[in-house]
């Protein structure tokens, strides 16, 4: 479960915003929508531990991750976070096996093979998992970037504009898979965008409009 409450951030210019008190239950699905300038990537970097918070509380299961210290807080993300964003960021040196095998090693986490071999069933990668990721299509790549996000079986998915660059076809593929694997682990998904295509695909929707 993600609560927010008494939220406020100031951007290094002086420029301050404030958000809505929020729930959101295990499992939900949620879109944060707004025009550029509304907020939408702040508050969704606040409720990942990306941003630390001036002012207000961000409770994930059970823990105020604004009073973490920055050592603890890696901790958490690593264990409870599964991250997706516009860009893949994955190591282009690497396959595809090795890019997901990065995720539990960089969380501190038991690294298996057998888990790797899961995921990558789950999203149709089988064939494509010794290849180098230089060699796959935009669309594969952003399946091994939503793999790598749940490898280590999160509770929260946090997406930043996973569809804004993907054509009308891809964009359906991405977010259903995403919808599809925060299902399977019961994790919650929570996607911030300006993507209007998405509205119809996740019913929860949080509008934050510019200050």
């Amino acid at each position: 479960m993600i609560a927010v409450s008494s939220l406020a951030y100031t951007y290094p210019k002086g420029k301050s915003i404030s958000f809505q008190d929020t729930v959101i239950n295990q499992g939900a699905h949620w879109l944060l929508l707004g025009e550029s300038g509304s907020g939408k990537t702040t508050l969704l970097h606040l409720i990942g531990g990306l941003l630390k918070s001036q002012q207000g509380k961000i409770e994930v299961n059970g823990t105020d991750i604004t009073q973490l210290s920055e050592v603890a807080l890696d901790r958490f993300r690593g264990k409870h976070y599964g991250f997706i964003f516009q860009r893949n960021h994955l190591i282009s040196a690497l396959s595809v096996k090795k890019n997901l095998l990065m995720a539990p090693f960089m969380a501190g986490l038991p690294q298996s093979e057998q888990r790797v071999e899961e995921v990558i069933k789950e999203l149709g990668l089988t064939e494509k998992k010794d290849v180098n990721v230089k060699s796959l299509s935009q669309g594969q790549a952003q399946r091994v970037a939503i793999a790598r996000a749940v490898i280590n079986r999160p509770s929260v998915i946090i997406a930043d504009e996973p569809t804004s660059a993907l054509d009308d076809r891809n964009c359906d593929r991405v977010i259903d898979l995403l919808l599809q694997t925060s299902t399977q682990n019961n994790a919650t998904l929570v996607v911030a965008t300006h993507d209007q295509r998405l509205k119809s695909k996740i019913k929860n929707q949080l509008q934050l409009t510019a200050p």
